[in-house]
């Protein structure tokens, strides 16, 4: 891929002071039209590289160029890399672990063999979600909608969007994109998409980013309080942190958090079975007395 390819040239070219065409070319597999075009391109975009002929000539930044060549520690040229290496447990493929050893090969203290920094963004769901990013990135390079088949708690619907990110939060994937239906910019998760296909062209236009705070996606309706047998308090704080949780004089632990909706909460709390006590509120405390009496009646075995 091009923009790969024109990263790994400015690495390299702020790590050593000159470098030739035909090393570059045969670094990158192909050919020095290629490299030369990628030269003129970087240019382009404000970067200003010296092409000397001759007897030790080669390829440099331009000498007092206000961006320093070390400005790329080698801590900070790891997590580049890393997050690269990361992108390859989403696509299913070498793509990036390609770049990365190009970018390594021979590029000195600043890109250290070793790896320190792991990230796997694959999920459960690897096998699903690979097609829907490689086809969501594709639509938003070549500015072609997307429709899709989308589930959500207020029911089945049909979408087309005009896609603007692909955005990896809250530990899941998400589409980031203008929905025609609502005429407004909407975030849809990658896993609740069905019948995912690439549509018709549109026309790009400005677009505003995501606001991902978790107060302004799932705002809390709910304040709850809940008392844990101390055996979960592993699941607790990997959940929600130390800071919510308080022991009680019998041992248990006092959780506070909030919660978007009344499901959500009941729904969580009834997966600690009987070792979790909602204590408030009290309209959620009557709403799981009756869920759990429902529930006793459906399973007490007369049917």
């Amino acid at each position: 891929m091009k923009l790969d390819r024109l990263i790994g040239i400015l690495s390299i070219l702020l790590q050593q002071e000159k470098v030739t065409a035909p090393e570059l070319a045969e670094r990158f597999e192909v050919s020095r039209r290629t490299i030369q075009r990628d030269v003129e391109a970087l240019c382009r975009a404000g970067i200003p590289i010296v092409t000397t002929q001759g007897a030790g000539g080669g390829i440099s930044i331009l000498e007092g160029y206000r961006v320093d060549r070390t400005m790329l520690t080698a801590p900070e040229m790891q997590a580049i890399l890393a997050g690269l290496r990361s992108l390859d447990s989403v696509s299913g493929t070498r793509r990036y672990a390609q770049l990365m050893e190009k970018l390594s090969a021979g590029a000195g203290t600043l890109v250290p063999g070793s790896a320190e920094l792991l990230i796997d963004l694959s999920s459960w769901y690897k096998d699903s979600l690979a097609p829907k990013i490689e086809l969501i990135q594709d639509a938003i390079r070549r500015h072609r909608a997307v429709h899709f088949c989308y589930f959500s708690p207020k029911g089945e619907s049909r979408r087309t969007v005009e896609p603007c990110y692909l955005v990896f939060h809250w530990s899941a994937w998400y589409l980031w994109g203008r929905c025609r239906t609502r005429e407004d910019y909407r975030l849809f998760k990658l896993n609740r998409m069905t019948e995912l296909s690439t549509g018709e062209p549109f026309e790009p236009r400005p677009a505003p980013l995501p606001d991902l705070a978790p107060e302004r996606v799932f705002p809390v309706k709910y304040h709850v309080t809940v008392l844990f047998d101390p055996a979960w308090r592993w699941r607790l704080v990997e959940e929600y942190g130390a800071d919510g949780l308080a022991e009680e004089p019998d041992g248990r632990l006092r959780f506070t958090g909030g919660f978007p909706d009344a499901d959500s909460a009941l729904g969580w709390v009834l997966t600690f079975g009987e070792d979790a006590e909602l204590v408030e509120p009290q309209e959620l405390r009557q709403k799981l007395r009756d869920l759990t009496r429902s529930l006793a009646e459906r399973y007490d075995g007369r049917n």
